[in-house]
């Protein structure tokens, strides 16, 4: 069965009114269930192997109305740990809010900006969730091996840092070749066709087709 693409809950989208409080934050379940479907499951519609160690992570997606900037760039999605570090206390009121929402400590919590989510494209809303779930990584031993715990067989997971780390105008005053990181490879890859066309997005959002987003 086909997931329609998860929009953020109307109250999340609602302009604050300073003598009424709004929640500006919820838990996003569809979404969760949306980006199986859709990237992680073994038959999942745009299925990416690069994200197959996350069949056996616990995720927790959240929306978000509350506009974030890092570095002077705004911020539309983010995605971390689920650890906490501070005082017991803090820590027992972190638990107890996380629990309450997923019903356990996830492996990964993936925050998505609600205003963008519900006015971008589907293929820009896509590429938002992906990669979000880029960085929910599997760590790799010495020799580039994935490692698995020793104990459970889970994998061992951590934050996965870019591909490609460059400004665009590092690139244009030096060109590909001196730019940092796996730049050139990037710049190839934009080369090529892409592996999912619009086509294809149109058919796992279920949007497109329909003049929506």
């Amino acid at each position: 069965m086909e997931l329609a693409r998860p929009r953020p809950p109307a109250s999340l989208l609602m302009e604050q009114d300073a003598a009424t409080a709004f929640r500006t934050v919820e838990p996003a379940h569809d979404l969760e269930a949306w980006a199986r479907a859709t990237f992680i499951a073994e038959d999942a519609r745009l299925l990416n192997e690069d994200h197959a160690h996350l069949r056996d992570a616990t995720l927790g997606l959240l929306w978000c109305s509350e506009p974030m900037e890092s570095k002077g760039n705004t911020v539309v999605g983010l995605c971390e740990e689920a650890t906490f570090i501070g005082n017991r206390w803090a820590k027992a009121r972190w638990e107890q809010q996380i629990t309450g929402w997923f019903g356990t400590i996830p492996d990964f919590l993936l925050t998505f900006d609600a205003a963008y989510a519900d006015q971008c494209s589907d293929a820009a809303f896509c590429a938002l969730v992906e990669h979000e779930l880029y960085h929910a990584g599997q760590k790799r031993d010495r020799w580039g091996a994935p490692r698995f715990n020793a104990q459970t067989g889970r994998p061992v997971f951590g934050i996965r840092g870019h591909d490609v780390e460059e400004f665009v105008g590092v690139v244009s005053r030096y060109g590909v070749g001196n730019a940092a990181g796996q730049t050139a490879a990037l710049v190839a890859a934009a080369g090529r066709t892409p592996i999912i066309c619009e086509a294809d997005i149109a058919g796992a959002c279920g949007t497109c087709g329909r003049g929506v987003g």
